[in-house]
């Protein structure tokens, strides 16, 4: 595919900072430090675990769609690569400003090249729904139930102490975000997948205000088709 085509409006950065302006003019300066302590940590410590990477395999998992059906990751790589957005959850603001950025800028292009693309979030599909309905998100929303895919990617983090207590202080709960008693969610990631489900871009982010811009997703998709297709060329010649 082609990565010439236009992606106009804001940039996804431009968009959090826009959010993060707004957060430092009506947040209580303890909740901000909360929010900025926790990403902090979050970016100082990602090299310290292993995470899913160029190359690897990922497992056959079947995940759940907002409706109930299965999507299993071999069906949407049946035809050739696709795209895995993981996201937090349903009323995540960052995640709101996101998956409208993707369906705009990036799914009209995938639409095109007819490249599936996927949203995942370990929350149970009855709360999942919402974000898909909220934003008329044309491309399938999934459940990744218990976490599986994303610890077994190495994607997840736990929250620190101030962060579920303040969760905890507006009513939440764990088992709201994720189905399970531990507080933890993923980091947004973006990965592509090929048939074999062989990753062929992986980018994670560990503070969730700074994700992956669709030319970057674009400029990866259009990299692994130029190499596969130079591979065709060698094995025919």
């Amino acid at each position: 595919m082609s990565t010439e085509q236009n992606v106009t409006g804001p940039s996804l950065r431009a968009r959090f900072q826009a959010l993060e302006d707004e957060r430092r003019r009506s947040w209580a300066p303890d909740a901000l430090a909360i929010n900025a302590n926790q990403r902090a940590q979050l970016v100082r410590e990602h090299g310290n675990q292993p995470h899913v990477g160029v190359g690897d395999v990922l497992p056959a998992a079947t995940l759940t769609r907002t409706d109930g059906q299965p999507a299993a990751l071999d069906a949407l790589v049946a035809n050739g690569p696709a795209v895995l957005v993981f996201f937090r959850f349903a009323n995540c603001p960052a995640c709101n400003i996101a998956l409208p950025y993707y369906r705009d800028t990036l799914w009209p292009a995938l639409k095109d090249a007819q490249i599936p693309l996927v949203a995942i979030s370990p929350q149970p599909i009855a709360a999942l729904g919402e974000i898909a309905t909220r934003h008329h998100l044309p491309f399938p929303v999934l459940s990744d139930t218990d976490l599986a895919l994303s610890r077994a990617l190495g994607l997840t983090y736990i929250f620190d102490a101030p962060s579920r207590d303040a969760a905890e202080a507006k009513g939440g709960t764990s088992e709201a975000l994720n189905g399970t008693a531990s507080w933890e969610l993923p980091k947004p990631s973006v990965i592509v997948i090929g048939p074999g489900r062989v990753v062929r871009f992986a980018d994670i982010s560990p503070d969730w205000m700074d994700r992956t811009e669709t030319p970057a997703i674009l400029a990866a998709l259009d990299s692994a088709s130029h190499a596969a297709s130079a591979k065709e060329r060698h094995h025919a010649a």
